[in-house]
């Protein structure tokens, strides 16, 4: 999918100790509740966002798939972390919780329709290093603008073919290859494969 989808890592928790949101509603519901609260028009997210207030309505009403890039631009708009959207689990409490995050108990944001799935694999929002699990679809992508980093962050292909596009360089990356990029610049993100393409990302500074 090359219109604009796929990864985007943004900004870290705003607070630690907010809540998620709810694992029941669409990323949309959730977006245009928190908007209301906030006291915020359609209107005034479309100025503080540069999204149209036709494509900010749409992604509300689920018309038009959100990718990861224009949640963080909202979630910044709305004063919480991306993180604030990762659907809470339903598995029951673990003990080891406050050190050890279970496969069945990951938060995820899974925007299916723009090929991307987001699991946090981090036990919780209080360090300054956080874990995600990300896999793409086939021919999912960042768009043109691409994602400016605010701190150091690296990541291992798993699974599938990465290509990984900096300034300087444009690499391709296949499974058990790693990559390490300052907190200065911008890269774009690409699967070029016919499989999808999963990738352990770290975010120094609680980025995410």
């Amino acid at each position: 999918m090359n219109d604009g989808t796929a990864y985007a890592p943004i900004e870290a928790a705003h607070e630690a100790s907010e809540p998620m949101g709810s694992a029941s509603k669409p990323v949309g519901e959730q977006v245009r509740e928190l908007r209301k609260s906030r006291g915020l028009t359609l209107t005034d997210m479309a100025k503080a966002t540069g999204r149209s207030v036709g494509n900010l309505s749409e992604l509300e009403r689920g018309v038009r798939p959100f990718t990861l890039d224009t949640l963080g631009r909202i979630a910044h708009t709305l004063d919480v972390s991306i993180s604030w959207f990762f659907s809470a689990s339903t598995a029951k409490d673990d003990d080891d919780g406050d050190i050890v995050t279970r496969k069945a108990n990951r938060r995820q944001i899974n925007l299916s329709r723009a090929g991307v799935r987001e699991e946090l694999l981090s036990p919780n929002l209080n360090s300054s290093l956080e874990m995600v699990l990300t896999t793409f679809r086939p021919g999912a992508c960042t768009g043109p603008e691409g994602r400016k980093r605010k701190g150091d962050e690296g990541g291992m292909i798993l699974s599938g073919t990465f290509e990984l596009r900096t300034e300087e360089r444009t690499v391709l990356l296949k499974a058990g290859d790693s990559f390490q990029l300052t907190g200065n610049g911008t890269h774009w993100c690409c699967n070029p494969g016919s499989t999808d393409t999963v990738i352990v990302w770290s975010f120094c500074m609680a980025k995410f």
